[in-house]
């Protein structure tokens, strides 16, 4: 595959899956620890954010299927869904490393995954009444 088509891959997989720059580093930070896994708590502390804020995170990472999480006690790890899979994440990983302020950019450029929910739910009414 070619660079440009990787790093193609690369920026569709954070605007389709990445809500900010925590859930970025959080994934990341899985992947790159994988097997281990990880407790809220200590997530929170290498995350800088609050114990609460890094339950969100994993949480929503979770619901998305790009992590696992395990009951009792709670914690969360990486597991590769794919050979594909686990390759593009060490493509994100490679080109975040590299390209850290483009990427952070691209992040913080898009609207809210709330936002974005709502307009697809409106689009989808509109389209439903021109029929």
């Amino acid at each position: 595959m070619s660079e440009e088509w990787i790093r193609k891959a690369v920026d569709q997989f954070i605007i389709n899956e990445i809500d900010s720059v925590p859930h970025l580093e959080a994934l990341l930070m899985l992947w790159n620890t994988r097997p281990q896994q990880w407790p809220v708590d200590e997530m929170a502390k290498a995350l800088y954010v609050s114990p609460d804020r890094a339950q969100r995170i994993m949480q929503e990472l979770a619901w998305r299927g790009l992590i696992a999480t395990q009951a009792e006690p709670e914690r969360y790890s990486y597991v590769p869904q794919s050979e594909e899979k686990d390759a593009l994440m060490g493509s994100v990983d490679e080109i975040y490393r590299r390209e850290l302020v483009r990427i952070s950019r691209m992040i913080h450029g898009k609207v809210p995954s709330a936002v974005r929910e709502f307009a697809r739910a409106f689009r989808f009414t509109k389209e439903k009444e021109k029929e």
